[in-house]
């Protein structure tokens, strides 16, 4: 319950939904598998950046638990590290997945003395590898689940308040992202973006389509089987396990639809090099910039004015 208070901060959720919220996490023992999740990109990352001869340190610090960013400040400063380079677990831009992170950086900044220079690597949905290594994972469990490529594709994100959606592109990158996805994997059938995950009360609106109503309304498009790709997340944590595995799962099968989930980037050898390479950029020590999107490749520090904060109540 403390980790869930701290992630819903702000959001006038009430305390029965996450009451609710607590139950689902007992189904898998009670947490979030997010730390260990993490600890494996670490590792992931750290082989990565050993096999191309940077010897670097690697440290992790979480928003909503520990260890907390500003722990992770703490200990770089008490080392003696004057800057890093910060990766973050979100691909796409909006208040909650880029300028809240500013946020938190600066705060935990000024909070430790000497605390070092902080260079956050670009924003990376459209490169070539976090779009490949999906592309890549959904090919495969497509083929591994006996599918043709005419299948319908839905890509799922975390859904926003429309107020917070308003003030970023998040709606076009992931439109865009999973058109391309979509052409890499060799899909020719429909492809969608749908969302999940929504919190905050009912009252306000968030995006649509919500996951669980779109399967719903499939068989009477004729729809019998349907690949899931959790394209705005980068790992199996439980937005994924919960809301997709066991929530959408249970819809599609009362609904009689074949429900094929693809794995997220998580550990992909192409989404870790890509990870370094963002490292490299961002420590001046690469001047290659790809991307596939038709608006190119963001800029190494957004600006300050980037994603803003909604200012309605319903953040």
């Amino acid at each position: 319950m403390p980790f869930l208070h701290n992630v819903t901060r702000g959001r006038g959720v009430p305390e029965e939904r996450l009451a609710v919220v607590a139950g689902q996490y007992e189904l898998f023992g009670g947490k979030s598998p997010i730390n260990d999740l993490n600890r494996d990109l670490l590792e992931a990352l750290g082989d990565e950046l050993a096999r191309r001869g940077h010897e670097l340190p690697t440290f992790w610090g979480n928003r909503n638990w520990h260890p907390f960013v500003s722990d992770t400040v703490g200990a770089l400063a008490s080392r003696g590290h004057e800057s890093t380079v910060c990766v973050v677990t979100s691909a796409f831009s909006s208040y909650s997945g880029c300028r809240q992170y500013h946020e938190d950086l600066d705060r935990a900044r000024n909070e430790v003395s000497d605390a070092p220079d902080i260079q956050r690597v670009r924003v990376y949905w459209d490169h070539p590898d976090f779009l490949g290594a999906a592309a890549d994972l959904l090919a495969e469990s497509r083929d591994a689940a006996g599918l043709s490529k005419s299948t319908p594709v839905l890509h799922t994100a975390h859904s926003l308040p429309l107020s917070m959606a308003a003030t970023c592109d998040y709606q076009e990158q992931l439109n865009e992202a999973a058109s391309i996805v979509n052409d890499l994997a060799g899909m020719t059938g429909s492809c969608e973006v749908v969302f999940q995950s929504r919190s905050g009360p009912p009252s306000v609106p968030w995006l649509t389509p919500d996951i669980d109503s779109h399967l719903r309304g499939l068989p009477e498009r004729g729809i019998s089987e349907v690949l899931v790709h959790p394209l705005g997340f980068v790992a199996d944590h439980m937005e994924v396990l919960f809301d997709l595995d066991t929530q959408a799962a249970a819809v599609a099968e009362q609904c009689g639809i074949k429900m094929v989930r693809t794995p997220t980037v998580g550990t992909h050898p192409r989404f870790i090099s890509m990870l370094v390479d963002l490292v490299e950029e961002a420590a001046g020590v690469r001047a290659d910039r790809p991307s596939l999107s038709t608006s190119g490749p963001r800029p190494d520090s957004c600006p300050r004015d980037c994603c803003p904060a909604s200012t309605s109540s319903d953040r």
